[in-house]
């Protein structure tokens, strides 16, 4: 008597199934690289803001330090204090508040020897503050 090739198959072999494992285990890993490639991703964009704003940041204050340079008689009305006043300072605040979230600054000149030093904060939401500090000397 012959047997029926297809009843052989009637009986569960110890392999069935184990394709369809070994696709959900690829693609598990494939899952948690492509979750990787995204924080990866994430922390690249936030770096790369930071650097932004440093660069930003050495930016004004060069301008700030130039632009006291071609106006050493009047060195005094950068300062802090006197600068809201002053039209070319008061100017360069309105830039730095576009350039920077949330910043703020603090300049004092030294009238005596001609030091001025240049500090700039801001902070960026959700992250701790962040400075910058330009010294330089301007011959008077």
């Amino acid at each position: 008597m012959r047997k029926n090739p297809l009843s052989r198959r009637a009986r569960p072999s110890r392999t069935d199934g184990f394709v369809l494992l070994e696709a959900l285990v690829a693609l598990m890993i494939f899952a948690f690289g492509i979750l990787g490639i995204i924080g990866l991703q994430a922390a690249m964009t936030k770096t790369q803001t930071n650097a932004k704003f440093r660069a930003d940041a050495s930016y004004m204050a060069q301008q700030l330090i130039g632009t006291m340079w071609t106006d050493v008689t009047n060195l005094s009305s950068y300062q802090t204090s006197s600068c809201a006043g002053y039209a070319r300072c008061a100017d360069w605040a309105g830039q730095l508040s576009e350039k920077l979230p949330s910043p703020g600054y603090a300049v004092t000149v030294d009238a005596a020897t001609g030091e001025v030093t240049i500090n700039i904060n801001w902070s960026a939401p959700n992250e701790e503050q962040h400075n910058y500090v330009a010294t330089t000397q301007i011959k008077l």
